[in-house]
């Protein structure tokens, strides 16, 4: 069965990146996440996609620039002004917590692609040991380098390429970094490319897949997982082709 993993939690319906995204995100059937880890000025490792709070909060600046305490001053519900509790942004630490009372899998991305993070990967790796969930993590960056680092430091824990782009054979890259799997983005996962890597034993999920039609499409031909805004119209869509 495909797995329907939520991008930054219910991104559709909740402010992304929140514990309440996350929590709605498993109401709605999802069997897992993604979240993108950033690091503050004092070596929080802290839950946000983006390397300013501008977008998402009502802050602005660099993560990089704040203190932890400072951050969690912000209110992270953004554009979802119907909501009557302050969103924060959590540590990467409170959401391990509530995943490990869960059954949830869960992607973590190391953003640190733009802004080289010094030590992330030891910190998010000590942290997932920590909780007991080197089997349920997979650890991606648009950072080869970063995640083959953290194989290096922990090779029980999955690590994934993220790819933006098409790639010539993707599943003998994946396997030349010891990769079990790579993350493309849902343009780059045509049914030939899926169909090759899951034949070669490498798992493919791709993001963000919203549309009705591409969902339609990766869940027929049995793609590993895919990662998308709705968990909630995904799981219509595998119910539907389940039954079909």
């Amino acid at each position: 069965m495909t797995l329907i993993l939520a991008h930054r939690g219910y991104a559709a319906e909740y402010p992304e990146n929140t514990l309440l995204a996350f929590k709605e995100a498993e109401k709605a059937g999802a069997e897992g996440l993604e979240l993108d880890v950033q690091m503050t000025k004092d070596g929080e490792l802290v839950v946000i996609h983006d390397e300013k709070v501008d977008r998402t909060t009502d802050g602005s600046g660099l993560v990089k620039e704040y203190n932890y305490e400072d951050l969690r001053k912000l209110d992270a519900r953004y554009k979802f002004k119907e909501l009557t509790k302050k969103e924060q942004i959590p540590t990467l630490n409170e959401v391990l917590e509530w995943i490990s009372a869960t059954k949830m899998v869960c992607n973590i991305e190391l953003k640190n692609s733009i802004i080289p993070y010094e030590g992330m990967e030891e910190k998010v790796i000590n942290m997932v040991r920590t909780f007991g969930l080197s089997d349920r993590i997979i650890i991606s960056s648009f950072n080869h380098y970063s995640i083959v680092h953290s194989y290096l430091l922990a090779p029980e824990i999955e690590i994934a390429p993220l790819l933006s782009e098409g790639l010539y054979m993707p599943w003998i890259y994946a396997q030349s970094i010891k990769a079990k799997g790579f993350h493309p983005h849902w343009r780059a996962a045509p049914d030939q490319i899926v169909k090759a890597s899951l034949e070669s034993g490498i798992e493919v999920r791709p993001y963000t897949v919203n549309k009705e039609s591409e969902l339609e499409r990766l869940f027929k031909v049995n793609c590993s997982a895919l990662i998308t805004d709705d968990p909630a119209k995904a799981k219509r869509i595998r119910k539907k082709i389940n039954r079909a």
